[in-house]
């Protein structure tokens, strides 16, 4: 069995950064409805950090009137809009490689499965058949014997 190395996220961060159009299709054409395609679209595209960049941008804009306000207006925009509005498309980043990841992880899971049950089945070429038949070859009545307990 080959052994699996762990799935490093960073692999997976290009397809979380970019939104590729079409993973979106294929995404989309799995739903039915206009508000489930319009519900898939936008959380594919808040998920990326193309839109936490865009979303930084937008919270600074404010910024300079959050500072000449006071600590009071700072300390709200800090709270109300740079970490709600940014944080919400980070997260999402986040939680989209993480699920790229796992289903790596999985696949590799699968695989190993796939490859320890094929080894395992008596009538494939290789694996316990052939042990079953160096077996029969080494002592020809030992597998006579074992049901009868002699």
């Amino acid at each position: 069995m080959p052994q699996s190395r762990p799935v490093k996220t960073k692999h997976h961060l290009a397809k979380a950064l970019h939104p590729d159009r079409h993973v979106l299709k294929e995404a989309m054409g799995e739903v039915e409805g206009v508000n489930a395609k319009f519900a898939v679209l936008i959380t594919t595209l808040v998920g990326t950090m193309w839109c936490a960049y865009l979303f930084t941008a937008i919270a600074l804009v404010s910024l300079p009137d959050a500072i000449n306000n006071g600590k009071a207006a700072l300390i709200s925009w800090i709270a109300q809009t740079f970490l709600q509005l940014v944080l919400l498309s980070v997260i999402m980043v986040g939680q989209n490689v993480q699920s790229l990841a796992a289903d790596a992880r999985s696949e590799g899971t699968y695989k190993d499965a796939e490859t320890i049950l094929d080894r395992l089945d008596v009538h494939t070429q290789g694996g316990l058949r052939t042990i079953l038949d160096r077996l029969d070859e080494i002592a020809p009545d030992a597998r006579a014997n074992v049901g009868t307990g002699g």
